[in-house]
């Protein structure tokens, strides 16, 4: 066999492999799709960790009174560890799901109150996002992600007058997706993260307080689990064969 058949066996070899590689891909990721576990999302699952001043819950209704200085954020920047907020979350270990509520925060009126969604697995692992009131002219749209003991901020701002947010939680398995919705039909994406420790069992769902000398009514309504609505990323595709040198 001359040199110019093997080098065209080669390329079709190569073609073949590849096609087959990016078959095998392309069904696995279908398969996950196909088969992604939805939970029921039952209110009686819920669990306080440190309760509020006051809740009451009734129907799909949740009221909570928050409790002055209470806050979530670990060391950076400000290099103070507050980790005294109460969260109201239930557990799961599936990968693959959205959760979705909308908080009316009518009644905040003092600097960094706030109410929104968590994902809290320890003191120093879990991201939130909420609406953190400012003053009279503006609020803080944003979330925090802290792993392994250290807090980022993302954030942007919104006018005051804003008093209701519909917030979206997306997983896929150690990796999530914060969105926000004045409308709760057409979302914004706020943030993709990750998170160190949370590709197991993890616990989500709501939390309110209040930082400084404050407290404040927030009622959360329309919880709901869905199916991933964070799709799979259909752009580049992942490396498959990158090798690592050790030395």
């Amino acid at each position: 066999m001359n040199k110019m058949k093997k080098t065209i066996i080669v390329a079709v070899l190569l073609t073949a492999l590849a096609a087959c590689t990016s078959k095998d891909n392309s069904s696995s990721q279908m398969s996950v799709e196909q088969n992604q576990q939805i939970m029921t999302l039952n209110i009686k699952d819920f669990k306080w960790m440190r309760e509020p001043e006051s809740c009451v819950i009734k129907d799909d209704t949740i009221e909570v009174v928050t409790r002055p200085r209470t806050d979530l954020w670990q060391r950076t920047y400000y290099h103070f560890r507050n980790d005294n907020a109460p969260v109201f979350q239930m557990e799961t270990e599936v990968k693959f799901f959205s959760f979705v509520v909308k908080t009316d925060f009518t009644e905040s009126h003092h600097r960094f109150d706030q109410c929104g969604i968590v994902v809290y697995l320890d003191s120093e692992n879990w991201l939130k996002g909420s609406v953190e009131y400012e003053n009279e002219t503006f609020q803080h749209l944003g979330s925090v992600v802290t792993n392994n003991g250290y807090s980022d901020w993302a954030t942007t701002t919104i006018p005051a007058d804003v008093k209701t947010m519909w917030y979206r939680l997306s997983r896929r398995e150690d990796d999530y997706c914060i969105e926000c919705s004045q409308d709760g039909l057409h979302f914004s994406q706020m943030r993709v993260c990750h998170m160190h420790q949370g590709a197991g069992k993890i616990r989500f769902g709501i939390y309110a307080c209040s930082p400084e000398d404050s407290s404040f009514k927030t009622v959360f309504t329309d919880m709901k689990l869905t199916e991933c609505a964070w799709k799979a990323h259909d752009g580049q595709q992942p490396d498959m064969n990158v090798s690592v040198v050790q030395e």
